[in-house]
């Protein structure tokens, strides 16, 4: 497309965010906020009930009774999947993994999974996720001092406690069988993927190996919205709020993760304007993690909803009941999962602007150079950005370009370009701006944003005469 010339470049100084067309308008998905509004806070109770009463859900806990333990809680959630829709493939992915750490003896290990093809895009998938194992440290001394040796943990006598985990993990648990019975009601252009880890609480466990798999498989998982611990509005020194939760992604500027937290943000807004999202730039917690965690170390873009106000003393102990958490509030960060999830199963998928790598012929075993984004300098100081459709979409209406400036942490400014894979914006150096480029539908809905980052430069080394 032909640059737009002094129009265009006022433009991109004005402080307001900017739509040079009507499909670049914020608009309301009818399916989507079907979905939105069905998800049921009686459901959301029924089952974080159902889950507390199985006495503990520990991953090394009882195998075979059939009300006690992670063995009857398995079974009933993959029952529970299997009665919302016939359209839902479920299944177990299981692991027997050896004694160590946290784990003390060899131990299966049983991730549930209900599937929701896509029909146009089966390919693509949108995974929601929560951990179902929940544990109960017991009675544990004062913090050690600074500088002394940290507490000592008996993981084996962890496994006979009662462990409710109600919120955690249970409130998130109850919002990913709540949204796989509603959006199974409801077809999809990409595949949703609706994942119940075990072994959380041992280390990631379960996370890490279905992230590795997904990895080693090629699977293309475009994002993962992982809850944990979003049922609790007040915290153990009595601060309260059910107005706000976090998205956690991580610390690289304008990272997958980051997208996706803006994504997140973007169709709260839209959808449920009553909740605030906090999109934070760390990974998680000070110190602490969750199943997004091994995703993101995978590759893929993967984000944690949690509550901004936990009361620690009942995590990880028999405190962590129904009682202590707020079914409404997890009903609420429920609706902000269906929101985001379908919105972005609808939507098409996101712009490739990456170079295609080649071979240097400088050596057989020579690495390959690294992918670029496809931004560079026009005549002068123009920005020349370029992108590829990531696949045929008939649903395409065409590229919205996004800006902002390089402190920014959100895009400031948005251009409708059209169906287009080429874009410049005259005198606007690439030195002093961010670039980003997503899809827009005919219905309104809207991909990721692939953001234009060049890879850290890399580490040189010199020989020098002794």
């Amino acid at each position: 497309m032909k640059p737009v010339g002094l129009f265009l470049c006022t433009l991109m100084m004005a402080p307001a965010l900017v739509a040079a067309d009507p499909a670049a308008d914020s608009a309301i998905h009818p399916q989507v906020k079907k979905v939105v509004e069905e998800v049921s806070a009686e459901r959301i109770r029924a089952t974080i009930e159902k889950l507390v009463s199985f006495g503990t859900r520990h991953t090394l806990s009882a195998q075979d009774d059939p009300d006690h333990g992670i063995g009857a809680a398995r079974k009933w959630i993959f029952a529970e999947f299997q009665s919302y829709s016939p359209r839902l493939q479920v299944r177990y992915d299981h692991w027997r993994v050896k004694k160590t750490g946290r784990i003390f003896k060899d131990a299966d290990l049983y991730n549930v999974i209900a599937v929701l093809p896509g029909k146009t895009m089966p390919e693509v998938e949108v995974v929601v996720s929560a951990h179902y194992d929940s544990i109960n440290l017991g009675k544990l001394p004062a913090p050690a001092a600074a500088g002394e040796r940290p507490l000592q943990v008996d993981w084996e006598k962890t496994a006979e406690l009662p462990a409710p985990g109600a919120c955690d993990d249970g409130s998130g648990i109850a919002a990913v069988m709540e949204l796989a019975r509603v959006m199974s009601q409801y077809e999809f252009a990409k595949t949703l993927v609706f994942i119940a880890f075990a072994g959380e609480e041992q280390g990631l466990v379960g996370g890490t190996l279905e992230a590795a798999q997904a990895k080693k498989d090629g699977t293309l998982i475009e994002a993962v919205l992982n809850n944990d611990i979003i049922g609790t509005d007040v915290t153990g020194d009595g601060r309260t709020g059910n107005s706000a939760v976090n998205v956690y992604s991580d610390d690289q500027l304008d990272s997958l993760a980051q997208g996706l937290a803006r994504y997140v943000q973007w169709a709260g807004a839209r959808y449920l304007p009553s909740l605030k999202v906090n999109v934070q730039y760390t990974q998680d917690r000070l110190g602490r993690g969750g199943d997004q965690t091994p995703f993101q170390q995978q590759g893929f873009s993967a984000v944690r909803l949690s509550t901004p106000n936990e009361i620690l003393a009942n995590q990880h102990h028999e405190g962590d009941t129904l009682e202590n958490m707020s079914v409404p509030y997890t009903t609420r960060v429920a609706k902000l999962n269906a929101a985001a999830a379908a919105a972005l199963a609808l939507a098409p998928r996101t712009p490739d602007i990456w170079t295609v790598s080649a071979a240097t012929g400088t050596a057989a075993n020579a690495p390959a150079p690294p992918r670029l984004p496809m931004i560079s300098r026009g005549r002068g100081y123009d920005a020349v950005l370029r992108w590829r459709a990531a696949s045929p979409d008939a649903n395409l209406k065409g590229y919205a370009v996004v800006t902002k400036a390089t402190t920014a942490p959100f895009w400031e400014q948005e251009i409708f370009v059209g169906k287009v894979t080429e874009f410049t914006l005259e005198g606007v150096s690439i030195d002093d701006t961010k670039f980003g480029v997503k899809a827009i539908g005919n219905d309104g809905t809207e991909s990721l944003v692939a953001a234009y980052v060049y890879p850290p430069r890399g580490k040189a080394e010199y020989k020098t005469e002794p």
